[in-house]
Order: C-alpha cells, then sequence, then structure tokens
C-alpha cells in the first residue's frame, strides 16, 4: 500500500505513535509528553518533549518537588514550536498522552496551528485536568478549528 492511498484516519495514527515515541524522551518521571508539528503536506515540521529548559540541571529532586517542576518545566507543545523551523500555518499538532493544556492550546492557535489530534483522555485525565480540557476545546472552536480525539490502538 503506497503512502498516498493510505486515509487520514492512519496517518493520525501513525503520527499520534510519533508523538509517543519521541514522549520517551523526557526525564520526568511522573508525565512524558511529546508532540509532532505536521504540514499540510504531511511532513514532520518539529518535534518536542516536556523537560526543562537547555543547560538547566535535569536534577531528581526538581521533578520530585511539584512546585519546583512546574516552575521549570516547558511543555512538549512549546518546545515543538520554539524548534520549529517555519511557520507552522495550517499544520496539525499531535500530542501524546492528552490533548494541550488552555495554555498550550492558545499559544499554538497563534502560531496558525487549526487541527489538533490527540488520544480520549481517560477517566482519571478528565478529572484531572477537566477545566484545562474544556476550555482546551472552546479555544479551538471558536477560531473554526478542528480538534480530534483518536482511539489509540
Amino acid at each position: 500500500m503506497g503512502n498516498e492511498s493510505r486515509g487520514q484516519r492512519w496517518w493520525d495514527q501513525w503520527f499520534i505513535g510519533l508523538a509517543r515515541y519521541v514522549s520517551t524522551a523526557s526525564k520526568d518521571p511522573s508525565t512524558q509528553t511529546g508532540a509532532v508539528i505536521v504540514g499540510p503536506d504531511r511532513r514532520v515540521v518539529s518535534v518536542g518533549f516536556n523537560g526543562f529548559p537547555s543547560g538547566m540541571p535535569d536534577d531528581p529532586e526538581h521533578y520530585a518537588n511539584r512546585e519546583e517542576k512546574y516552575a521549570r518545566i516547558i511543555h512538549c507543545e512549546v518546545n515543538a514550536l520554539l524548534f520549529a523551523r517555519v511557520v507552522p500555518m495550517r499544520a496539525t499538532l499531535y500530542t501524546f498522552p492528552f490533548m494541550s493544556c488552555d495554555r498550550c492550546a492558545v499559544q499554538m492557535l497563534q502560531a496558525g496551528i487549526r487541527r489538533f489530534v490527540a488520544p480520549k483522555a481517560t477517566a482519571e485525565q478528565n478529572t484531572r485536568w477537566a477545566e484545562s480540557f474544556d476550555r482546551t476545546k472552546k479555544y479551538i472552536t471558536e477560531v473554526g478549528g478542528t480538534l480530534i480525539e483518536v482511539d489509540l490502538w
């Protein structure tokens, strides 16, 4: 089967798988996240995982202290955007293991991303981040964007 004959659903699953792989580079012991920005031509624009800024020590005690971790950590979406070498207009953002938080979503929207694909949230994720996920959905809808929640394999 050639790449041209593969449907969008196949590509969404494939790029979610890539985001999952990218997430394994994170040193955060509690939540490893990955993002892949893909252009309209299905070419990868950039990838990112959550972590501390370059040059900042990845000391386990910083990850163990929630307040310190949240003050230092850069979310996977922002890392992907910072390392992109082109403006991601009309791009798709794939994230793993869940959709973007509301703060990341507005930054991606500002950059020109209008299509978001993420695994369906688990009950635990929906409970923990329900307010943020609701805002994310609202913001994407407000700008005429699309959020696709996929079943994993």
